[in-house]
């Protein structure tokens, strides 16, 4: 598989090692499966509008496990239903719970979990795991081994 992966500021030497950077508009143009994998941001709302669903292939698949923000919602359901895209995988909806109303759940090439796609049973024990040796390094008067910074 010849990985491609677009990014703002220079590329690590890990991902270029696994990858081949290129700009955001040619990764859109040319590849079956795009994953996003940044934080929500000015930045970054709405990273995934129409004018970038347009620039797809027709046969691609867009998965979005960042954040709901990230992706244009409303005009991803159109290119769902128009078929500018093949499919999604969505973890993540601008509003969650979605809505019952919204046209996300009924489009038969959608694949939609409640934001649970880290819900493994090891990844919630390691979770848990963190968060308990981070408790207890609070309560000895330690650094926090697990700090977000």
């Amino acid at each position: 598989m010849h990985v491609l992966y677009a990014t703002h500021g220079a590329p690590a030497a890990a991902a270029s090692a696994l990858g081949e950077p290129v700009p955001l508009d040619q990764l859109l143009r040319v590849s079956d499966f795009v994953s996003l994998h940044v934080p929500l941001s000015t930045e970054t709302h709405h990273l995934i509008d129409e004018r970038a669903l347009r620039s797809m292939q027709p046969t691609a698949v867009l998965v979005n496990t960042a954040r709901g923000g990230v992706v244009d919602q409303a005009a991803l359901a159109r290119a769902l239903r128009e078929g500018w895209i093949a499919g999604a995988g969505l973890d993540v909806m601008e509003e969650e719970p979605l809505p019952s109303s919204d046209a996300l759940l009924t489009a038969p090439n959608v694949v939609l979990l409640p934001h649970i796609g880290s819900a493994s049973h090891a990844t919630r024990e390691r979770m848990a795991t963190l968060a308990v040796e981070n408790c207890i390094a609070g309560l000895r008067g330690e650094p926090l081994p697990h700090q977000v910074r």
